[in-house]
């Protein structure tokens, strides 16, 4: 499967896109569209360069969904998947419960997974309630 335009739309909305490098709560080197590869404090990019990497990047999480999930995904749910993906990483979506209960077809149960990964250093963070919650949301529909 491919990252459909709802997952697209809320990926970007919660990503917000930046030209130049800043960091995020976490203290991670950001830019773009989330983009943090590589990226070092100072640095400027363009809209050009924003929109190739947030390609390239929620290609990567793409491709991470689609390795890791055994069983048939309706759009919305893969949407959802990547959107998370995309933002606590390929390692974390593949160790977790939530991809386990994909696994097992137990989507309610997967949907609530989606509320448990709002902390940041064991911190609930209101923007990543937010996140998750729109991401159980489409998950979910």
């Amino acid at each position: 499967m491919q990252l459909g335009p709802k997952g697209t739309a809320l990926i970007k909305s919660f990503e917000e896109r930046k030209l130049a490098a800043y960091q995020d709560p976490r203290g991670i080197w950001t830019i773009g569209w989330g983009h943090t590869l590589g990226v070092v404090p100072y640095q400027t990019c363009s809209q050009e360069d924003a929109d190739i990497w947030f390609v390239r990047d929620t290609q990567t999480a793409v491709n991470a969904v689609n390795r890791t999930t055994d069983v048939p995904l309706t759009q919305e749910q893969f949407d959802a998947l990547v959107s998370l993906t995309f933002n606590i990483g390929q390692g974390s979506e593949a160790h977790s419960t939530l991809l386990a209960l994909v696994n097992r077809r137990n989507f309610a149960a997967a949907g609530d997974q989606f509320l448990v990964w709002n902390h940041i250093n064991g911190v609930v963070n209101a923007g990543l309630t937010r996140r998750r919650e729109a991401e159980r949301a489409l998950f979910l529909s």
